[in-house]
């Protein structure tokens, strides 16, 4: 058993770049840590809140307390908000734009398009941003490295955003991944994955706080809601805004579910 342990740590050892040697998502979480108060337009949030709000399908603007704007899987619409950041995935054209506008400052590709795997570990203001690959399904087999699971450190928190996962993760990922406070889940079921495969991705990653996306409908909703409220409280909110801290984290795990699609 330790030589098996000994051989884990070194593999992960060989893929962390030196640059994730400084993640807070890498470390061991540390204390407690629920969801905070909710507004669509908040006052300033304090050093230790995040705002999420969910834009639809599997886009959502993260707001970090310095005032950095995150747009996930933008594909040309962030809400009507200009983001200093996004990230984006090539599954489909719904995930991504080749015409992002000019202005946003970083524009952070899930896959590489001159091949292997997409590297990004960004710093900007209080944010920090890297990636993690994983395959995805194409018309001819397997494309490696065809998507990223994006990782937010912001304010003490630690956001994944899964993308179109289309595999279970493997131990090595896992680790790279490190801790996740906050899951951003598909959970359409057929596009990505089954919905009992992404529960287990889900036990897999720990995190306090689940919320689902990528759903097309209540129906889609629905159905993995049932399936996963014995894992999870649920909460459901009529707003797609929502302020979260880590020192107010639940303390068993809770499925929050924003309006949207």
């Amino acid at each position: 058993m330790l030589r098996l342990l000994a051989a884990i740590v070194s593999i992960l050892a060989s893929v962390v770049p030196a640059s994730a040697a400084a993640s807070e998502c890498l470390a061991m979480a540390q204390g407690p840590a629920g969801v905070h108060r909710a507004g669509f337009l908040p006052a300033a949030l304090r050093p230790d809140e995040v705002q999420l709000t969910y834009v639809g399908h599997s886009t959502f603007l993260i707001e970090s307390p310095g005032g950095i704007k995150i747009a996930t899987d933008y594909a040309g619409y962030s809400g009507g908000v200009l983001p200093d950041v996004v990230t984006m995935n090539h599954a489909h054209r719904t995930h991504y734009t080749d015409t992002p506008d000019p202005a946003i400052k970083y524009v952070l590709r899930g896959w590489n398009p001159e091949g292997g795997p997409a590297r990004h570990d960004l710093r900007v203001g209080d944010v920090h941003i890297r990636n993690v690959t994983t395959d995805i399904r194409g018309s001819f087999g397997r494309i490696p490295d065809g998507n990223s699971i994006f990782i937010f450190e912001i304010a003490g928190l630690c956001i994944g955003h899964l993308g179109h996962l289309h595999q279970e993760l493997s131990p090595a990922q896992l680790g790279l991944i490190g801790r996740l406070d906050i899951v951003l889940v598909p959970v359409d079921g057929s596009y990505t994955m089954a919905q009992s495969s992404m529960l287990e991705v889900l036990k897999e990653l720990k995190a306090r706080i689940v919320i689902p996306m990528h759903f097309f409908g209540p129906a889609t909703l629905g159905r993995f809601i049932a399936s996963a409220s014995s894992m999870f409280d649920i909460e459901t909110k009529s707003s797609p805004v929502i302020v979260l801290a880590a020192a107010t984290l639940p303390v068993k795990p809770k499925l929050l579910v924003l309006p949207g699609y």
